[in-house]
């Protein structure tokens, strides 16, 4: 329930409007976006590259409205590629397909997609798919496909555990080389479609991250790239230190190095485990959202642990 209720207001646009005018949450979102624009970004990576940890780089929106809102959207995000460049931060990029028009037009989609893949196999980037709710699940994984079609090599998804089809989608994935970001998910899903219980999530996550990394050690798939910004093929996405221990476990077990794994987090979050994980010679990067859209991203991780709320509650109360 305490989930559903922060998706619902991440749905909201009463709730938007009111709480992107509260200055105090403003203020304190901040812990979760590195900032409005993209400078306010590249010093976050700059601070987290010192500490020998890497970025992913999204700029926040999504559901745009129409093709000239979409065609902006890629304008800024080849900006943000041509600024890693310039600034030789360790980072690659997310986009979610909601931003280039999937839900208006899914060719307009496409051609968005190809002209950042195209952007980005010019500077040796690499393009991350940031996967959204379940009802445009086939649809981001049939482009995916259609770009690596392409010959597009530079480009990666995210999969989710809670869903029921994801052993399924990881197999195939995994045979066509193409790198995967593994979460558990941060939308609210029926039942058809999601397991509705954490514990059956986590055991999901672990099995998946299994097929991974076998997958990893079966293709001879290559290790994370010392510029980071290319990834290994199995990249989990993850704060819970169990499933972190049993893919270390795993690790060792079948005899990968630790560079054939990367671990990835959200900005704000467990700094200390990011560091220690790094510390230990495992490639970790991190999701550096910036932009004014903040308010539905801010929402879900609101929404994912009570912490997080509690954490906006007492910094209220301290003002």
């Amino acid at each position: 329930m305490f989930r559903s209720f922060f998706i619902y207001l991440s749905k909201a646009n009463w709730a938007r409007k009111i709480v992107t005018h509260w200055r105090i949450m403003r203020r304190v979102a901040t812990r979760f976006v590195a900032g409005d624009v993209l400078s306010d970004a590249i010093r976050a990576i700059q601070d987290l590259n010192h500490k020998g940890i890497n970025a992913s780089l999204d700029l926040l929106g999504e559901n745009t409205t129409t093709p000239d809102e979409a065609r902006n959207i890629v304008q800024e995000i080849i900006d943000v590629l041509q600024t890693i460049d310039k600034t030789g931060v360790r980072a690659n990029v997310s986009v979610k397909l909601s931003q280039l028009g999937m839900n208006l037009d899914s060719t307009l989609c496409a051609e968005n997609l190809t002209t950042i893949l195209e952007c980005a196999k010019q500077f040796g980037n690499f393009i991350r798919i940031d996967m959204e709710d379940s009802t445009v699940t086939q649809k981001t994984l049939d482009l995916l496909y259609q770009m690596h079609e392409k010959g597009f090599t530079n480009v990666g998804i995210v999969i989710q555990s809670y869903l029921y089809r994801s052993d399924q989608d990881i197999s195939q994935i995994i045979n066509n080389m193409i790198p995967v970001r593994l979460c558990k998910g941060a939308y609210k899903e029926p039942s058809t479609v999601a397991y509705p219980r954490k514990r059956d999530v986590d055991i999901a996550y672990d099995r998946l991250a299994s097929t991974l990394l076998h997958g990893s050690l079966t293709h001879g798939a290559p290790e994370a790239s010392e510029n980071g910004k290319i990834p290994p093929l199995s990249c989990l996405a993850t704060h819970d230190i169990r499933r972190i221990d049993f893919a270390k476990d795993k690790v060792h077990k079948i005899n990968l190095p630790k560079r054939s794994l990367e671990f990835q987090m959200l900005y704000g979050i467990r700094r200390d485990l990011q560091e220690r994980l790094a510390l230990e010679g495992y490639p970790v990067r991190v999701y550096v959202p910036y932009g004014t859209q903040w308010y539905p991203y801010y929402m879900r991780r609101l929404g994912e642990r009570p912490a997080n709320a509690w954490f906006i509650l007492t910094s209220y109360f301290k003002n």
